[in-house]
């Protein structure tokens, strides 16, 4: 490998509930981004920082803006060798407008730009492309790109460009594409072939955390991610093409379980990881010193990981146990979506966005009910205390237990216990009773409790003061919820408690 492959990722996720240590205000705008971006990168640590293209404002000169303000910086620290901006762009299927070829003209103007004064280029040369479920997409992406290196006109000038190819990173999004997503990489490979007669040098996979959790729940989110992992290696050992797999983890256990106190129950369930992301709950809603230890602990042990091998036999066995928990989780978040939805809008906003593509119904039989983005989904079900990570998981352990699984289970799921007991502390017992009998399936959930509890053998509530506030917020919530008026600063400091927006 030329190159360095960076352990740690900034996302822009508006997932913080506190005022980020740098900025006056909980808002963050896009004149402020990149600012962050160069904090990142200097204060805390973290060696990559991803440029949101999809669903959020962004700033086109992003490259002028961090050269003309931290030059120096980067003349020791150059963009594209020591520190890395990758751009997440906005996927054709979803995004129909002209901001992928805005995307394309900012990587390439960045180049020539870092040549003209000096510095490391080309600095751009990897992009994120979301929602990937084909390697013609992944193709596409690369012959589009190629187009637009091979553009003449008098009044066109980039001058000194020397970036004529884009390195593509596939976003899986779905569980059942990322169960599959190494044949995806072969089909890849071998279109890569054919179309620009190149093997790849090396492939950074990105596996989602959040959306296929929104979409099917937490176990079989995590059993796909482990099998894929566990398919990585495998590839990489017959191929002799180096994988180094990315995760979209955030704070809460339904979106990842990455804290700056968690890094070794992390790093231990997602061993063979390469690159964790570092969302803004993580840096901003925990003390900076201990955000920064955490930071350099995981830029010193992921390039270490090496993923658990999964048999054949363990694939098939733990692929038959996900609709145990995908269908008792679906029918619960089917008649809970208004509330969730009304919520959700409640919620206060951290970032600049635009109107967002979400998964949750793509050919899944899901008929017209939509949901909002994952971060706020899963803040709105912690408001009203009743964490996402419980509703069909008892349920889903249940008959994994009958089926004589739970073994395999634990094995590749291994803080399963840990991440439901850490969730069940912002459990309100009380209001899921009340609310049962205005929601039916609800009574389905304090089933999944008794199932977990008597699984764990633990029971689920507050252990602390901060816990014990929490689950009494929810009560107000929900109450304000029913009198269509929720005050936004009890949203605010419920969100403050769990150390999250959501």
């Amino acid at each position: 490998m030329k190159r360095k492959i960076p352990s740690t990722m900034a996302s822009q996720h508006p997932d913080h509930a506190s005022k980020p240590y740098w900025h006056n205000k909980e808002y963050i705008t896009t004149q402020h981004e990149h600012k962050e971006c160069f904090l990142m990168y200097s204060d805390l640590g973290i060696q990559e920082y991803k440029w949101d293209w999809e669903g959020k404002l962004v700033d086109e000169a992003i490259m002028e803006r961090l050269l003309h303000r931290y030059y120096n910086y980067f003349k020791a620290n150059p963009i594209g060798k020591e520190k890395f901006l990758t751009f997440r762009l906005p996927n054709p299927k979803a995004e129909t407008e002209f901001r992928l070829a805005r995307a394309f003209m900012g990587i390439l103007s960045s180049a020539a730009l870092t040549k003209q004064v000096g510095l490391h280029t080309p600095p751009l040369f990897e992009v994120i492309l979301p929602m990937t479920e084909t390697a013609d997409e992944m193709i596409a992406i690369q012959e589009a790109f190629k187009e637009i290196t091979e553009l003449k006109h008098v009044l066109y000038r980039v001058e000194g460009n020397t970036l004529k190819n884009i390195e593509v990173i596939p976003l899986f999004e779905q569980v059942s594409t990322i169960i599959n997503s190494d044949k995806i990489i072969k089909e890849y490979i071998t279109l890569s072939i054919k179309k620009f007669k190149k093997i790849p040098a090396y492939l950074r996979p990105y596996v989602a955390r959040s959306d296929p959790s929104l979409n099917s729940s937490l176990v079989p989110t995590i059993v796909a991610i482990k099998i894929a992992l566990s398919r990585y290696k495998k590839f990489t050992r017959e191929s002799g093409i180096p994988l180094y797999p990315i995760i979209g983890s955030a704070s809460l256990p339904f979106r990842g379980g990455l804290t700056p106190h968690t890094v070794d129950q992390f790093t231990n369930e997602y061993s063979g990881i390469k690159t964790a992301l570092i969302q803004s709950a993580f840096r901003y809603d925990y003390e900076k010193e201990a955000v920064k230890k955490a930071i350099q602990k995981l830029n010193e042990i992921l390039p270490k990981g090496e993923a658990r091998d999964i048999t054949p036999q363990e694939e098939k066995n733990l692929i038959e146990i996900i609709p145990f928990f995908q269908t008792a989780y679906k029918s619960v978040i089917e008649e809970m979506a208004p509330v969730i939805n009304q919520i959700a809008s409640l919620l206060p906003l951290r970032r600049e966005r635009v109107q967002h593509t979400g998964l949750f119904g793509y050919s899944r039989g899901m008929d017209k009910v939509t949901l909002p983005r994952a971060i706020t989904f899963t803040g709105s079900l912690y408001s009203i205390g009743i964490p996402p990570e419980l509703i069909g998981t008892g349920r889903g352990i249940r008959d994994t237990i009958t089926a004589g699984k739970i073994e395999l289970l634990e094995k590749t799921y291994i803080n399963l216990k840990a991440d439901l007991v850490q969730a069940g502390k912002f459990l309100n017992k009380e209001l899921l009773h009340t609310m049962a009998q205005q929601y039916p399936e609800l009574k389905k959930v304090e089933e999944d409790i008794k199932n977990i509890e008597k699984y764990a053998g633990a029971e689920l509530g507050p252990q602390n003061a901060q816990e014990k506030e929490h689950v009494e917020l929810a009560k107000k919530i929900y109450k304000g919820f029913t009198q269509e008026k929720i005050p936004q600063e009890i949203l605010t400091r419920a969100a403050l408690l769990r150390k999250s927006m959501g």
